[in-house]
């Protein structure tokens, strides 16, 4: 049984339409062939109850018409001669009680309608029966409360005309069943074809659209409600497309200028080395360049292959919101200051929102304040302010600040004013925190008139 059932359940998935038009159209079809058939039987069925009812009609009448020939007012039942009388002997019978008294002239006593009638005689009711083709009803005369009836009256017609039209109409309805399946079938693959053009273009355009990252969008506008939920939908789509095709590409030029120094100086030094005999004390120190470079591009690519993966969890253009000054605590209470350093900040006096997300807005902060700690003899200290429009962020130390002559350099990736300061640290955490907060429209900027020590000003969009 389960693998028959399996065995019709892989032809019926072989047969089935592959399309979405086509199966709306086949579930269309199925359910007007359940329809159609329905009414089909219903309406035949009136229809043979209505002409049967209508045979039955003209044979009271006829019997009606019979029985003002028959006079029950005696002792005796008499049969009356009329004008009419050949017409009134077709197809009648006539009982006095359970006694034949007249029958047409064309019926043998072996024909097959004579016990019918007799039957219907002896029942002293009105009823009807039928024999094949032929309907036969009873018609009772005298009789009065439980009396017998003293005659009865049964009359015969032929249903063969009655059954033809049957037959037609049944044709007929079939015929037009269908007629209207075809039309159905057809008018409902037309019109879903029309309903779902919409939904192809936006297919085509929302492929097209990921493919070179535009920045077109289908909006809700325009749209009936449930084309305006599907592009709702690509619309989200797309922008994680297209965030995530600007991650690539920014990750890739990213690792491209910063892997080009540290690979500049390995070709460099072997270059060096190939170009005549050197001693072992220059191997040596060729082999150290080498190892310090190859240290620092692994150090590069671990830094930002992190921003990489920190983006991709809350990317720089989803929207939001932050309070500043929470998110200044988080961090301040994260960092872990060396010994003798105090972090400070003043509060305040008005809620403080940065528009950027929480993640973001920490990626942007901790270089800064990693730095601050690093370099701070004493104190950190972060203040925040609001200006229409923006909130900025000072993040001041008292170490020995910027040296003057690094000052050009100090937002290039992979730039250190001293890598012998005992430190460690790649030289990226500047540029990824300025990168990071010109995508979402602010900046962060070196204050060289500050003394003594550095400060960093970050400015950011408000909420």
């Amino acid at each position: 049984m389960n693998g028959r059932a399996i065995s019709t359940s892989r032809v019926v998935r072989r047969f089935a339409p592959r399309t979405l038009r086509g199966r709306l159209s086949l579930v269309a079809l199925a359910t007007a062939t359940l329809l159609m058939t329905v009414l089909t039987v219903v309406f035949n069925a009136v229809m043979d109850e209505h002409l049967q009812r209508q045979a039955d009609r003209e044979l009271h009448n006829r019997a009606a018409a019979v029985a003002t020939t028959v006079d029950t007012s005696g002792p005796r039942v008499r049969v009356l001669e009329t004008a009419n009388d050949r017409l009134l002997d077709a197809n009648v019978w006539i009982y006095g009680g359970t006694r034949l008294l007249e029958q047409p002239p064309s019926t043998s006593a072996d024909s097959p309608l004579t016990p019918a009638t007799d039957r219907l005689a002896a029942a002293g009711r009105s009823a009807c029966a039928t024999v094949r083709t032929i309907r036969l009803c009873a018609h009772p005369l005298g009789g009065h409360g439980h009396r017998p009836p003293t005659a009865t009256v049964v009359t015969a017609l032929d249903l063969t005309p009655y059954r033809n039209s049957a037959d037609t109409l049944l044709l007929g309805s079939l015929v037009l069943d269908a007629v209207m399946l075809g039309c159905t079938y057809v008018l409902t693959r037309l019109s879903v074809g029309r309903a779902l053009r919409p939904v192809r273009t936006m297919t085509d355009q929302a492929t097209q659209w990921s493919a070179v990252a535009s920045e077109e969008r289908f909006g809700t506008e325009r749209h009936p409600a449930e084309l305006a939920r599907l592009g709702a939908s690509l619309d989200e789509l797309l922008d994680r497309v297209r965030t995530v095709l600007r991650h690539e590409q920014q990750l890739t030029g990213e690792l491209s200028h910063e892997l080009r120094t540290p690979l500049s100086r390995i070709v460099m030094e072997l270059d060096w080395w190939h170009s005549r005999r050197r001693t072992g004390a220059e191997t040596r120190a060729t082999l150290d360049t080498i190892g310090e470079a190859t240290r620092s591009m692994r150090t590069i690519c671990d830094t930002v292959l992190d921003d990489a993966r920190e983006n991709a969890r809350a990317p720089a253009t989803a929207p939001g919101t932050t309070d500043v000054v929470a998110a200044v605590d988080r961090l301040l209470r994260s960092l872990i200051p060396p010994e003798g350093v105090a972090t400070e900040r003043l509060t305040p006096t008005q809620v403080l929102e940065a528009g950027v997300a929480p993640a973001l807005l920490e990626r942007i902060l901790s270089p800064l304040l990693a730095n601050a700690t690093r370099y701070a003899r004493s104190r950190v200290t972060v203040r925040a302010r609001r200006t229409p429009g923006a909130v900025h962020l000072d993040v001041d130390d008292d170490g020995p600040g910027v040296p003057e002559a690094f000052v050009g350099e100090l937002f290039q990736p992979g730039r250190r004013a001293d890598r012998g300061d005992g430190h460690d640290g790649a030289g990226l955490g500047l540029s990824l925190a300025r990168r990071l907060a010109r995508s979402v429209g602010g900046e962060v900027a070196h204050d060289p008139g500050h003394t003594p020590g550095a400060r960093f000003t970050v400015s950011l969009p408000t909420g």
